[in-house]
This record gives C-alpha cells, sequence and structure tokens, in this order.
C-alpha cells in the first residue's frame, strides 16, 4: 500500500448511496445537535404523517412555519388525495407557498439540499422526497468600500451573499444579456462560484476558458481568495497578477461591458475579471470619473512612480559605488562627506534599510489598526533619524529608500505593488554585484518576464506589444475624453467591438 502522504487524492461519485429514509439521514448526520427532525400528521388515511428533515441555523424557522408547515395543516384538499403520490403532486402544484421546490430523487442531492439551507418532506413509502428552500440569507449589509477609495461613484461594494452580489450586478447591468453561469467548486465546501458575462459582446472562447479552468479545481475547500486565483492562472511562475480584483460593483460592471469576463465566489466579498494585463492594475477606479487631463496626468505619474520604486536604490548603489563620475560633483562630494563616518557599504546600507521598510510595513498591516499607526510613525521617524544620528545609515540612503517605498504606494493594486517589491530587491542585488550593468541586465530580465507572460491568451503587456490593426497602439498614457472613446479593446477579441455611436 502507498503511504498516506503520496495517495491521490480519493474521489467518490455519488458520495451517499441508498435509499432517502429518516434512519439514513440520520446515519449520515450522526452526532450532528442541530440536524432536526419533526413528523407532521396530514389528516386521512392516505398519508397519515409525513417527516420534516432541516439543519438549525441554516433554515429560518419561520418561513418553514408559515410556508410549509400552516399550509399543510390548513389545505383540506391534502387530506382528500386518494394516494400519496397526489399528496406530492398537490404540494408541488402550489399547496405549500414555498417559492423554490424540487422533487429529489438521489441521496445525495437531499444532503447537499439540507446544507445549503432546504428543508425536506419524506413521505413514507415513496422513493422521492420534495425539498423546499426555507434558507436564513443571513448577511451583512451592504456598504462602502473599505480598500478603494470612492470619491465620485457608486458605494456599494460586494458582500459575502452570492445571491446579493448578482442582485447587485443585476442593478448596475439591467440588460437581459447578462450571463450566469454556475459551478460548484471543493469537495468539502461545495462553494458556489458564478461566471458572469454579456451576450454577443464576450469573445465565447474567453468564457469557456474560465470555465473549463474551474471545473479543473479539484480541493478540499474554497475558503481564501488563492483557492481560486492560483488555479486558473498560473500563478506559480510570477509574482505579477494575472487577473484582477475589486470591491466596487460599478468597476466590476465596467469590465463586464468591455468584454472581459467576471468571476463571484460565495463567501468572498470580491469580483474578479480576467483577462487583466499590466495596464489595468495601473488605472485607479476614479480615472472614469475625473476629467481626462487629470486622469491622463496621474496615469503617467503612477507610471514614473512604478519606475522609481523599482531602479531608484539600485541605480543609487550602481552611481555610489561603480560609476561616480555618473554623479554632478556637489552632489558626490556632499555623498562622500556624509558617508566619512558610516561603517557599511552603500549595497550593505540599502538592503538593511529596504528589509526595515519591509518589516515595518507588515507589522503595521498585522497589529490592530491603532497601534500599526504608531508602529509605523515610530519606526519611520525615530529609528529613521536615530540611525543616521549614530552614522548607521547615511541620509541620502535613508532619503533613497523612502522616495521608492513611497513611490510604491501609489499603485492602485497591492499585488503589483507586492510584486514590484520583490523585484526592487532583485535589482538591488544585481547592482550591488555588477553596478549599473546589472541593473540594466535586471530591468532586461523583467521585461522578457513580462513579455512572456498572458492572461487568458492575451499578452500581459498589451496594448503596449500588441498591434491593434489601423491604429497600431491604443492610448496608454493618454485618457481620452469618453465620447473619443469609440471601440472596446481589441486584445479582447469581443463580438461587438463598437460601444458607442
Amino acid at each position: 500500500m502507498a503511504p498516506e502522504d503520496t495517495r491521490p487524492h480519493p474521489r467518490r461519485e455519488p458520495r451517499y448511496t441508498g435509499p432517502i429514509t429518516l434512519e439514513r439521514l440520520k446515519e449520515i448526520f450522526r452526532d450532528c445537535v442541530d440536524f432536526t427532525s419533526r413528523t407532521v400528521a396530514l389528516g386521512g388515511d392516505a398519508c397519515p404523517a409525513v417527516t420534516l428533515c432541516s439543519i438549525s441555523g441554516m433554515v429560518r424557522m419561520e418561513r418553514v412555519s408559515d410556508y410549509i408547515l400552516r399550509p399543510m395543516a390548513q389545505d383540506q384538499g391534502l387530506a382528500r388525495c386518494a394516494t400519496i403520490r397526489q399528496q406530492m403532486d398537490r404540494m408541488k402544484e402550489g399547496a405549500l407557498y414555498n417559492l423554490a421546490v424540487e422533487e429529489r430523487t438521489k441521496l445525495d442531492q437531499v444532503v447537499a439540499d439540507l446544507v445549503a439551507g432546504w428543508c425536506v418532506l419524506l413521505f413514507p413509502g415513496e422513493s422521492s422526497v420534495l425539498s423546499f428552500f426555507a434558507g436564513t440569507e443571513e448577511k451583512r449589509s451592504i456598504s462602502a468600500p473599505d480598500n478603494e477609495t470612492v470619491l465620485k461613484g457608486s458605494r456599494d461594494a460586494f458582500v459575502e451573499s452570492l445571491r446579493t452580489n448578482t442582485s447587485i450586478i443585476r442593478r448596475h447591468l439591467k440588460t437581459p444579456e447578462l450571463r450566469i453561469q454556475e459551478q460548484t467548486v471543493g469537495r468539502q465546501s461545495a462553494t458556489l462560484v458564478d461566471i458572469l458575462y454579456i451576450e454577443g459582446i464576450t469573445n465565447p472562447h474567453l468564457v469557456e476558458q474560465v470555465a473549463a479552468q474551474l471545473r479543473e479545481i479539484d480541493i478540499d475547500g474554497v475558503f481564501s481568495t488563492g483557492a481560486i486565483e492560483e488555479y486558473i492562472v498560473p500563478a506559480a511562475r510570477t509574482p505579477f497578477p494575472l487577473i484582477q480584483y475589486t470591491e466596487r460593483s460599478d468597476r466590476f460592471c465596467a469590465g463586464l461591458a468591455q468584454g472581459r469576463v467576471g468571476i463571484l465566489i460565495d463567501g468572498i466579498p470580491l469580483g474578479y475579471l480576467a483577462p487583466a494585463v499590466l495596464g489595468n492594475f495601473l488605472q485607479a477606479p476614479q480615472d472614469k470619473s475625473s476629467s481626462w487631463l487629470l486622469a491622463t496626468a496621474l496615469t503617467v505619474l503612477r507610471y514614473f512612480c512604478m519606475l522609481t520604486t523599482l531602479i531608484l536604490p539600485a541605480l543609487y548603489i550602481a552611481m555610489v559605488t561603480f560609476h561616480q563620475e555618473m554623479l554632478p560633483t556637489r552632489l558626490a562630494l556632499s555623498i562622500i562627506a556624509a558617508k566619512q563616518n558610516v561603517p557599511f557599504r552603500s549595497g550593505f546600507e540599502v538592503i538593511v534599510l529596504l528589509l526595515a521598510f519591509e518589516i515595518l510595513q507588515e507589522a503595521g498591516l498585522r497589529l490592530p489598526q491603532s497601534i500599526g499607526q504608531t508602529v509605523s510613525i515610530i519606526g519611520g521617524l525615530v529609528v529613521g533619524s536615530a540611525a543616521v544620528e549614530a552614522k548607521i545609515v547615511s541620509p541620502a540612503v535613508l532619503i533613497v529608500v523612502a522616495i521608492a517605498g513611497i513611490a510604491g504606494y501609489t499603485m492602485p493594486s497591492q499585488e503589483l505593488g507586492g510584486a514590484l517589491r520583490i523585484w526592487r530587491f532583485v535589482l538591488v542585488l544585481l547592482s550591488n554585484v555588477a553596478g549599473l550593468f546589472g541593473t540594466v541586465i535586471g530591468a532586461a530580465v523583467l521585461v522578457v518576464h513580462l513579455a512572456g507572460l498572458e492572461s487568458f491568451g492575451v499578452p500581459y503587456l498589451t496594448p503596449f506589444a500588441v498591434g491593434t490593426g489601423i491604429h497600431a497602439r491604443e492610448h496608454v498614457f493618454l485618457r481620452r475624453p469618453m465620447p473619443q472613446i469609440k471601440n472596446r479593446p481589441s486584445a479582447l477579441k469581443p463580438r461587438n467591438r463598437r460601444k458607442q455611436r
């Protein structure tokens, strides 16, 4: 027999077999104090009693009492039915007030319904049962997004309830062409995952590609975002994000209108958009709400900050250590004077400060909000100033690292900012070894790496590296006035590229 840790992941379908009986359900839900069953008498001789099964906490007792038990007790037609089958048909046709009713013939379906908040009616002598939805539907109220600032725009952020999120999307996109496909992911969690797209706009091949990636996921449970993200994109090859997430419903709907595919996961208050390229992570939600001149200036600033946070520390090490002739004379003399009493090399100073910067940032995120702000202030002001006064680091290094860190905070996407921080360390190490030559080699490797990435068939450097026919390049930095944006992005290959007249 193979060792326990090398056995293949066991899979058995159907998971539960056998007749649908109360004894079998009690066996499946043994040692579960929330599993309840109750015998309900209907009157008459055809069906003296039925059994109602449910899981407490998953069903709303008022719905069970008002929509199932009360009609069963008041409907005289149920007692006049000649057979049990006739009673079941009468209940299905509307004798009970429940909106959703299904007849189940498999034990697997019955167990899944109970866990999902349905209650089940078992009829003596019948192989099938009636299942009624009576879920609690308890959820967090809709509020403004926490991590994406809303200046001008919708404030209805996603919540943990999947049906609430789809209703929010329906309120923004009232088109009947909006399609919502559903899959179940996770053997133990049985998490519902919805795929959203607009028929007639989104490329059908893209929809099928996303659906196929979700169908291939075979894990125990979906309890975090990584359980979906790292399975539908080749996340192991790169630290850069290949799928975009957002809390804002208006941004999600705008992506669907472009021809992208959306993904909503039950229990996770985020919406995912695919495909996602580098330019998507450098666009802030408020860019479409600002004037085109301001949005263009801010976009250019973000690209400049991206280059600054990547290259500035490595460039400083290369110039100070290997290429002093690149520095102006007065600046070189000032740096030399500040470093006279510092015992460490510039490369070591930069690495130590970058590490300290990352540690302070991580501490600020993990601690409670009030304490985290205090730690950041103490670390930035007190420790930084004390290190300079103690001649452990030079003031120039502290300024360079601070500028690089602040420039990284301008990234609208935290995942992109994290990837840039990783590559910043790589460039610093290369420049510490080979100077400017190492920095250039590292930057070239980064560009080659990005050029080799794809998100669901779309090159990651779109539209930098992709021609679009008559117009060789789409606008990257310039956000044109809205009336001039006539077409959807060609890289998505939408079925209808025209978006306005």
